[in-house]
């Protein structure tokens, strides 16, 4: 099973992007589903996290602009991202953990904010 992300591109400062992480088959007992970035010469760090019980967290420096969602059968990851800034280009990665603490990484997909 893979990981598929999609939805970077290039936005302006102060822009909105929506980023989806697809599975390309089923995979069980997930618990919990990330969004991590990588922003050029740093390292990854985790931007937002949705719980098995659907608790959500957020990195300091996205909160109250980006909202992470699954839909109702728990396979699909999305990140709404708005009021960008230029400190948040990166490649975005999401991330799955299963309760047996299987990893499953998407392939990156690159945001920049750029005027």
């Amino acid at each position: 099973v893979q990981l598929q992300a999609s939805g970077g591109g290039l936005v302006q400062p102060g822009g909105s992007l929506r980023l989806s992480c697809a599975a390309s088959g089923s995979i069980f007992s997930i618990a919990f589903m990330d969004w991590y970035r990588q922003a050029p010469e740093k390292e990854r760090e985790l931007v937002a996290r949705i719980t098995r019980g659907g608790v959500t967290v957020y990195a300091d420096s996205v909160k109250g602009r980006f909202t992470i969602s699954r839909d109702n059968a728990k396979t699909t990851l999305d990140l709404q991202m708005n009021s960008l800034k230029s400190e948040d280009t990166a490649v975005y990665y999401c991330h799955y953990m299963t309760i047996g603490l299987v990893n499953y990484w998407g392939n990156g997909t690159l945001v920049t904010v750029s005027s």
